[in-house]
């Protein structure tokens, strides 16, 4: 393990420096690490046993702080406007998405189980702003399509982990891989995780407020009492039965929806350490998932990774903005830049450990070839489609 941290901390390091410059060019930070991992991996410069329990550590807290800060950055009162684009696509491109997916994946997976087919489909369905980085952060990109991008891809995460859990339980127990009731065991993590969750973020939050309005904390002490509170409501939830992804997103949208903005550490950590998570969490994807996935990329897996990426999102967004004001190009802008990225390849971790087997592994297997895909493509055009797309709408403008 210690291997394995130096490694990722080295290779942070070394990236940080040159982060700023490689932010204008077609490279970027998951492809980086991606690469690295990797690489390392084909040379066995770290030991795959080390790698493996740094992986689902790294996974579990990436997931955690990451569910949890992404839903408290969220402003819910703009979201409730019914028009809004971040809405339409969570309402309605969302579950579209799925719908879709199940569809493609029914034609070219006809000997799996429906509720198999609509796992993955609800795994590759969630999006990363972290493989867009070079879209959400260019200035010259109007800034309402920025923050759209932003909010969708923070919130489909977990608006998408209930039906993973959902899906994975019916299928552990179609699979006889679970003694209990499917329907207690579901309905328990979906139930008592989003409870656990409002719980503790509205009560971390009513505390924050009233500890700063007397002053008897300040902004360092805030952000080791919000990771804290993060890891709460993950273990709460735990301990009750609920599952602790969903109550860490929960806690993180009451306690931002409390605090409105007064705790500056969520939008800072999320600027810095974040990255760093990120960072080193696609650096143990490439390390331990991508040199066990590739060998399973066959022709099928190739086609329903680009029906994903080129057809299902593309159609269930421009359907989902429908009587919206969003003209033709920032329909097709939305509807390419969903990259799968972290969600995708760390929700299929869990569905490995929910339900197990050949089943489990040949999703991961999808899950893992679907998100270095996507950061190739989605990497690769982020800069060039955001300067096209700026200039058209520009000259829209003028």
């Amino acid at each position: 393990m210690s291997a394995s941290l130096f490694a990722i901390a080295s290779l942070v390091m070394a990236y940080s420096m040159i982060a700023k410059r490689l932010s204008t060019t077609i490279i970027t930070a998951p492809m980086v690490f991606l690469l690295a991992g990797f690489i390392m991996a084909k040379v066995n410069i770290l030991p795959q046993a080390g790698a493996e329990t740094v992986l689902h550590f790294v996974a579990e807290i990436a997931l955690i702080i990451l569910l949890f800060l992404d839903a408290s950055q969220t402003n819910l009162a703009a979201l409730r406007a019914r028009r809004t684009w971040p809405f339409r696509m969570l309402l309605f491109g969302l579950p579209l998405s799925i719908l879709l997916g199940t569809l493609v994946g029914v034609l070219l997976l006809p000997d799996w189980p429906l509720v198999a087919v609509l796992l993955l489909a609800a795994v590759l369905a969630p999006t990363d702003a972290a493989l867009g980085q070079p879209v959400i952060s260019n200035p010259i990109v109007p800034q309402r399509t920025r923050r759209a991008l932003v909010v969708e891809s923070g919130l489909n995460d977990g608006l998408a982990l209930p039906l993973i859990l959902l899906f994975a339980s019916l299928t552990a127990n179609m699979m006889g891989q679970q003694d209990q009731d499917w329907l207690t065991f579901g309905a328990k993590q979906i139930v008592l995780g989003p409870i656990v969750g409002a719980v503790v973020g509205y009560v971390a939050g009513k505390v924050l407020i009233w500890a700063k309005d007397r002053e008897t904390t300040s902004e360092p002490y805030e952000g080791v009492g919000a990771i804290a509170l993060a890891l709460a409501a993950y273990v709460g939830a735990d301990a009750v039965g609920g599952n602790g992804f969903i109550a860490a997103f929960t806690a993180g949208l009451l306690f931002g929806d409390v605090v409105k903005g007064r705790c500056k550490f969520i939008y800072e950590f999320t600027e810095s350490e974040g990255q760093g998570l990120s960072w080193a969490a696609f650096f143990m994807i490439g390390l331990v998932l991508v040199p066990e996935a590739l060998p399973h990329l066959d022709g099928k897996t190739i086609v329903l990774i680009v029906l994903s990426l080129f057809v299902v999102r593309p159609v269930a967004i421009w359907i989902s903005l429908i009587a919206t004001d969003a003209n033709f190009m920032t329909r097709i802008f939305f509807g390419w830049f969903g990259p799968r990225g972290l969600a995708t390849a760390l929700f299929a971790l869990v569905v490995v450990d929910e339900i197990g087997g050949e089943m489990g592994e040949t999703i991961l297997h999808i899950a893992v070839n679907t998100v270095w895909i996507s950061a190739l493509l989605h990497g690769v055009t982020a800069a060039p489609a955001s300067r096209l797309y700026a200039r058209l709408m520009a000259q829209r403008s003028a």
